[in-house]
């Protein structure tokens, strides 16, 4: 396979082998293969019963694997750094997720990709639209700057 770029969003809020979330991340930064741009790290509050907060990036990486095979890698890695199955939305040492490639769009039971939520995070299209602020999301066809201003946007209330 060609060699492809992917977004890969990353995130950590709990302590783990390579010190706090942060510094997690960048550890994790530095596991990745083919790393092509790494967005600033931010913090954000967490989704779902954590109270704790997240340290969040985006990196893009150009590699020849094909989704399936990234995401292998990426639950590897995860693992590396001591992350286990447990429960969903809870506290995470480290979590990997592929939010678009240049492939376009992938379907599988495992895996979709552009990321079915990143839409709604500002958490993963602030840092991305840093890097990446053209890039198109294969479905809506917008470009990640856009969709991060309107993620940003105060929502009307009924």
């Amino acid at each position: 396979m060609a060699p492809t770029t992917y977004a890969i969003a990353i995130g950590s809020n709990r302590y783990g082998r390579h010190g706090p979330p942060a510094r997690t991340v960048a550890a994790a930064v530095a596991a990745l293969p083919g790393v092509i741009a790494v967005a600033p790290t931010i913090a954000s509050a967490p989704l779902g019963p954590s109270l704790r907060r997240f340290a969040n990036t985006v990196v893009l990486v150009r590699v020849t694997d094909d989704p399936p095979a990234l995401l292998r890698r990426l639950k590897a890695i995860e693992r590396r750094f001591g992350r286990r199955s447990g429960r969903a939305w809870g506290a995470r040492i480290l979590d990997l997720d592929i939010v678009l490639w240049s492939g376009g769009h992938w379907q599988q039971r495992t895996l979709t990709v552009p990321h079915r939520a990143f839409r709604e995070r500002r958490f993963v299209l602030a840092p991305l639209a840093v890097i990446a602020g053209d890039w198109r999301d294969a479905q809506t066809g917008r470009r990640v700057r856009h969709l991060a201003h309107l993620v940003d946007r105060p929502r009307a209330r009924p």
